[in-house]
């Protein structure tokens, strides 16, 4: 018989002596125990699904349970167990879930069908949560049903593990942390199940999260995470946040007494970044002390306002020295680490480049081809403000090294999603018609998505620096006025505003961005914000 961490730890805590609190078991949650391809404790309710014990994938444990769902009937697709709850208690149910197509959801039974899993995150486990007060001392059900969604094709795998409790007023006996102790404190608003959130690792894989929560109340979460780079997100499934407009909801996440994350007032998601420990990668910058202090308690285009008053005055350092720029803070140490010219329309994230540049030595010059030469690309182009006019010629924060080919295939073209392409580079990024999605009807220019969210928080920054011009740029070009709305305060149309908070919310900051926000303050004396409070942006738009 095989027992599991935390089986050890249901064991220890059913059997100390514990005042005023009871602890609700889910026998066998680890599926470490098996009778043939039967998990003990587990009832399969019907011939929908199959069991098996799995011990490749799993995330706690030797052995998690791989789901073999052979059916659309979703009556037929149920995994249960009883479990004792005492009345006036409180218990956190949750398990871990590890999608493989994308076409099944997992819903979390207690007492009940509760929330479900997202079924588009797929090759990497999620967690769902439901928490749950005991009106009567009875027995309850838990387990799950597993429902199909688009694009299921008869049979489709799930595995599951680490299917556990948590007590009412006493948690379970603390098993230490070697790591770095991370709490979450949340207080829900009027809307509680409305909330969910995440943590990232660099990898991008989910390591933590929470869901199901009641409304008005407050929430702890303690954690353990290892050294390294992270992104934490929370959602709003309305689209409202958590305040102000029903209740008074509000979150931190700390380490010690360092706040890692906190906010409140955001739209769908809000995402920050953050570091513990010595990270694989090197250690974040660190923002001026108070550079932002003057913002304190502000929000929506107030909060730009003020953000355009603290970065108005950089010192422009004139077009010809972007190369310097480019050849002492636009090196490659983070994919190949090989010290050339990173170039966002050609480099390669996850394997070698196709060419590569090096620095000063490629710079252009003429161009016939890709891999010709590299050059300085406006990411929003020169024509929307009105060619080579100062500042906005020369800000380091929006003009990028690239591929001066690509870069001239873009030409002046708005950033979209394309859905069928007249070109595409080495490295993916694309030139063609705007995806219907997009809810725009144009050329558009699809850059790859690791670096779609550095192209968005760019123009988050053009849309607060130049605040007190950006408005009468809209009939610079055809292109500036589908972008432009002509104010102040919004800046962009409402299809350019979706894309750019897709974009993101989908790839948060990164530590290349984070180290060249700051090559950039030294360079030019002034910061984005949106890279530094990645949550400024939901405050705002």
């Amino acid at each position: 018989m095989i027992y599991g961490k935390w089986q050890k730890l249901l064991l220890a805590s059913s059997l100390m002596s514990v005042t005023g609190a009871s602890f609700a078991t889910v026998n066998n949650g680890d599926f470490e125990t098996w009778t043939s391809n039967t998990p003990s404790a587990w009832s399969t309710i019907d011939s929908g699904i199959t069991l098996a014990p799995e011990s490749n994938i799993v995330k706690s444990g030797s052995y998690a349970a791989k789901v073999t769902v052979n059916t659309a009937s979703q009556s037929s697709t149920d995994i249960r167990q009883s479990v004792a709850v005492e009345a006036g208690q409180t218990y956190q149910f949750s398990t871990w879930v590890y999608h493989t197509e994308g076409g099944i959801k997992a819903r979390l039974v207690v007492d009940g069908y509760q929330n479900y899993s997202n079924a588009a995150v797929t090759q990497q486990w999620q967690q769902i949560s439901y928490q749950y007060t005991a009106s009567t001392t009875t027995n309850i059900d838990v387990g799950l049903r597993f429902y199909d969604v688009s694009g299921f094709d008869g049979s489709e795998v799930v595995y599951v593990d680490a299917f556990l409790p948590s007590s009412g007023s006493t948690p379970p006996p603390n098993t230490g942390c070697n790591d770095h102790s991370v709490s979450l404190s949340l207080q829900t608003d009027s809307y509680g199940e409305e909330t969910s959130w995440q943590i990232t690792n660099s990898q991008n894989n989910v390591v933590e999260s929470g869901n199901g929560y009641q409304a008005s109340t407050q929430y702890n979460q303690e954690m353990c995470l290892a050294s390294g780079d992270y992104s934490f997100t929370i959602f709003d499934s309305y689209g409202d946040g958590i305040c102000c407009n029903h209740g008074n909801g509000s979150y931190s996440l700390t380490n010690a007494s360092t706040v890692l994350a906190s906010g409140a007032s955001f739209q769908s998601s809000q995402t920050t970044a953050f570091t513990l420990g010595d990270s694989t990668d090197p250690e974040p910058p660190t923002t001026p002390t108070g550079y932002y202090a003057s913002t304190q308690g502000l929000t929506g285009f107030a909060l730009k306002t003020e953000l355009h008053n603290i970065i108005k005055n950089h010192n422009s350092r004139g077009y010809s020295a972007i190369w310097g720029f480019y050849d002492s803070a636009s090196r490659d140490k983070y994919f190949e680490n090989d010290n050339t010219i990173l170039d966002r329309y050609s480099e390669n994230p996850t394997g070698q480049d196709s060419y590569n540049y090096i620095a000063v030595t490629n710079q252009c010059g003429s161009y016939n081809s890709e891999a010709d030469c590299y050059n300085r690309e406006h990411s929003f182009p020169k024509s929307w403000f009105g060619g080579k006019v100062e500042p906005m010629n020369s800000d380091i924060h929006h003009i990028f090294a690239t591929d001066g080919y690509v870069n001239a295939k873009r030409g002046s073209y708005p950033f979209g999603e394309v859905s069928s392409a007249s070109f595409v580079s080495n490295n993916g990024s694309k030139l063609g018609s705007a995806a219907s999605s997009t809810g725009y009807n144009g050329t558009v220019f699809e850059p790859i998505d690791e670096f779609k969210g550095d192209f968005a928080r760019a123009y988050f920054y053009m849309a607060t620096r130049y605040q007190n011009v950006i408005g009468s740029w809209q009939g610079n070009s055809s292109s500036a006025n589908d972008v432009l709305n002509g104010t102040t305060n919004q800046v962009f149309e409402n299809w350019v505003v979706a894309l750019l908070l897709k974009w993101h919310n989908n790839d948060p900051v990164s530590q290349l961005e984070r180290d060249r926000n700051q090559a950039a303050y030294d360079y030019q004396g002034n910061r984005n914000p949106f890279v530094d409070h990645p949550e400024f942006v939901d405050m705002i738009w």
